[in-house]
């Protein structure tokens, strides 16, 4: 368990612990657990050999496993009587297999990969078969299992090792990565009758690949991947929609694409409505399963799924190679569609984050599509992100890698300067052509409008969205959704705060009272805590607002608001006729031929943050809408306000590869990942300084290793993350109306730094760490996470 460990203690939990003390088979826990304690002294730290995920190895090994059995008259198998289980157990210092006997009445179904369930103390706990064998190396006392709950073998051995190496590379436990790999059973699916597998087509002649033929190395890299080879690759993606972008045709806007929405079946095009890169991806994927293998690819949301869905039906996989994994589906689709991998009768997986760990039989391929994206981080324990999953994978099954994305985070920049994987990219004249024109209407650019320069929406954005009307419709990115999410007081300009919980308040529509937009409470009677105004003011403008100024400055002209707290959501796609389509980033429709023009408006919002990433995700994000414009010189993207100077001019040269490039080499010099591999340790200040004395982590100037912290965090700060009110918040911080929280009682966050070298020694303490913090049920709230976005 990589959670957080408080010192209340769950029912579960206080029975796995009372089980590690009872007499019976789990006196394998005892022989896993039963270190002397009281003889350590204090900030020794454990090997895993003591408290670890490997079992004790003792005097017993080879004996057989029917001379100390408690089977109370249970027939036992003669072949192969004993199983080897994983149990969904919570404490960490329980992170191990154990050995159960099998009886002669489940010989047949107990096999590895199938749900069991197995007595631990005095409850039935769940868990799966991994090995079965002749003899137990266990010393102590077996007993047989209780149930096979079903016969499927849902755990299969590639998914099986690669759950124990995510949670050895994030210090998590086995059970905590399995809960996210395996979804939970569907009994009235199982039954269903499995369709039939199908028929590899192993192609005569190689498939279309005109989509990569502007890409240095592209269209080989295909037929390695056809040819059965496991090369791996970053790709800088073009800009486009529904173009036809073979070399032939590298400036088409899109007007000769197929009439039809979606793509042309069977000749690698992407029609209307399809992005440049599903319609490529689609093309990468009919390579591999010509090649006769399968394919697994991850994208950020279910509108990305949907779109490579019909890609793919374009490059000629019908609806029975491919298969839509996603956990927002509900329990029985989810279900449905895994059975569909494990059992083989799709070749194709496409899916959300919850597809990393899909059972895909003979894997080619695996495709992660827009890393900088936040749904492809894990927010549960052990906190994986998909990008490292899926590179673990294909290494580990020998399957070709494609890393894609509009633009590029630094993680992607690592993998190509380390040698790992190599870049696929156009040249810049076939960059420069298929790109629309940019131009950062900045305040230096503006200064000859005088005071007109301050408005949000200067007069030459909107003299262009004006002309571009006349052509299409008009992107127009908001950096926040609402109306008026951030307010202050208008005389003294001090933020507007929430009695209650000192949150920001915001107005959710015009005619609103004030809102908390942590606790949502009203604030009717609000007035200023420094001057006592009862007046406010917009600080920071939303989506909705905007889209309500722009229906007043273009009359006549149809407006849309794409944001997931707008009225009818985050839209898929729009229509080609001129309209005003306002969306927050991320939710930015597709438009049928491409936006005639794209207005990035609050550029000093966007890069304003202070996380390392801050750069790199306004880039990533300006180019994910920028590259669903027409190309130039009829498409062209405004970027509205005085952002970065970093992230601006790689927007207006089209370079996120040589951005990400300069930010990895300043993140080196300074030792900041991902140049080192960091740990966060936050909690209660006692639990961290516990933890963190075990690892015994020595200063190193010269490598950058080393401790950073303790520092405190503020229980009530905004955003996600270990100081914030998001997944990354610990537990039992909340704080009533008044209440004054003590400096010793703030959660601290402590830092733990090394080079990469030693990046998994540093995880294996980590890990160490709290298997001893959970046998000794050391009190206070702790949670540990490797490879964190943000160090503060």
């Amino acid at each position: 368990m990589n959670g957080d460990v408080g010192q209340a203690v769950s029912p579960e939990e206080a029975a796995q612990d009372e089980a590690v003390q009872d007499g019976s088979v789990q006196d394998q826990a005892v022989q896993h657990e039963a270190v002397q304690q009281d003889d350590l002294p204090d900030g020794a730290l454990l090997g895993l050999d003591e408290v670890g995920a490997a079992p004790a190895r003792g005097r017993g090994r080879g004996k057989n496993p029917l001379d100390k059995a408690e089977t109370n008259g249970v027939p036992i198998s003669e072949t192969l009587p004993v199983a080897r289980v994983v149990l969904d157990l919570q404490p960490a210092h329980l992170d191990q297999a154990y050995d159960y006997l099998v009886p002669a009445t489940m010989a047949e179904e107990a096999q590895p990969g199938v749900r069991v369930k197995a007595r631990f103390g005095r409850q039935d706990v769940a868990g799966y078969v991994v090995a079965r064998q002749e003899t137990s190396d266990h010393d102590g006392r077996l007993v047989p299992l209780r149930k096979v709950v079903s016969g499927e073998q849902v755990l299969t051995p590639q998914v099986l090792e690669l759950c124990r190496a995510v949670a050895d590379r994030y210090a998590g436990t086995l059970a905590d990565v399995l809960r996210l790999a395996l979804p939970p059973r569907h009994a009235r699916v199982e039954k269903e009758p499995a369709p039939e597998p199908p028929v590899p087509d192993v192609a005569t002649t190689p498939p279309q690949s005109s989509a990569w033929a502007p890409y240095r190395g592209g269209e080989a890299y295909l037929r390695r991947i056809q040819a059965g080879e496991a090369p791996r690759a970053v790709w800088s993606a073009l800009s486009g929609v529904g173009t036809d972008t073979g070399a032939d045709r590298s400036t088409d806007t899109g007007t000769e694409a197929s009439p039809a929405s979606g793509s042309d079946p069977g000749t690698g095009r992407a029609g209307r409505g399809t992005p440049h890169w599903a319609a490529a991806v689609a093309q990468a994927v009919r390579a591999c399963t010509a090649g006769g293998r399968g394919v697994l690819m991850v994208v950020p949301d279910a509108r990305d799924v949907a779109r490579v869905s019909t890609a793919l039906e374009g490059a000629g996989l019908g609806a029975g190679d491919v298969v839509r994994l996603l956990a927002d589906d509900g329990p029985a689709p989810r279900y449905r569609a895994f059975l569909r991998a494990l059992r083989g009768t799709a070749r194709v997986v496409v899916g959300t984050r919850a597809a990393m760990f899909a059972p895909v039989a003979d894997l080619g391929l695996v495709v992660l599509w827009g890393d900088g994206e936040e749904t492809l981080a894990e927010p549960h324990a052990p906190y994986p992100h998909a990008r490292e999953v899926l590179a673990l994978r294909a290494e580990r099954e020998g399957a070709a890698f494609l890393l894609g994305s509009p633009g590029r985070t630094v993680q992607a920049q690592a993998l190509l300067a380390s040698g790992w994987a190599r870049e696929l990219a156009a040249s810049r004249d076939v960059v420069r052509s298929r790109a629309p024109r940019v131009r950062a209407l900045t305040s230096v650019e503006l200064a000859r409008d005088g005071a007109a320069a301050a408005a949000r929406l200067p007069s030459a954005a909107w003299k262009a969205a004006r002309d571009a009307l006349e052509h299409g419709p008009v992107l127009v990115q908001v950096p926040r959704s609402g109306y008026l999410p951030v307010v202050a007081c208008s005389r003294c300009r001090v933020a507007a705060r929430c009695e209650h919980c000192h949150g920001p308040l915001g107005l959710p529509h015009a005619d609103g009272a004030p809102q908390c937009t942590w606790c949502g409470r009203l604030a009717g009677g609000w007035h200023c805590a420094e001057c006592g105004w009862t007046g406010l003011r917009s600080v920071r403008v939303g989506s909705a607002r905007t889209a309500e100024e722009l229906g007043r400055a273009f009359t006549g002209v149809p407006v849309r608001l794409s944001s997931a707290s707008a009225p009818g959501g985050v839209l898929d796609a729009v229509p080609a006729t001129p309209a005003l389509v306002v969306a927050t980033p991320g939710a930015e429709p597709v438009a049928e031929t491409g936006y005639a023009t794209a207005l990035l408006l609050d550029a000093a919002v966007m890069t304003g943050g202070t996380g390392l990433a801050a750069g790199t995700e306004a880039l990533h994000r300006w180019l994910a809408a920028a590259s669903l414009v027409r190309p130039g010189p009829q498409g062209q993207v405004l970027l509205v306000g005085d952002g970065a100077p970093g992230p601006t001019q790689a927007l207006v040269r089209w370079d996120p590869a040589g951005f990400a490039a300069r930010e990895l080499d300043e993140r080196a010099e300074l030792h900041l990942p991902p140049a080192v591999r960091i740990a966060a340790v936050t909690g209660d200040r006692t639990a961290v300084d516990a933890v963190v004395a075990r690892v015994g982590l020595r200063e190193d100037p010269g490598t950058g290793s080393g401790v950073l912290g303790p520092v405190e965090v503020d229980p009530d700060a905004t955003g996600r993350g270990p100081a914030g009110r998001g997944p990354g918040a610990p537990s039992g911080r909340g704080s009533g109306a008044g209440a004054a929280v003590q400096a010793l009682d703030l959660p601290v966050r402590t830092v733990l730094r090394v080079p990469l070298g030693q990046g998994a020694e540093l995880a294996r303490r980590l890990k160490a760490s709290l298997a001893v913090r959970s046998a000794r049920r050391e009190g206070g709230t702790v949670r540990v996470q490797l490879d964190p976005k943000e160090i503060l």
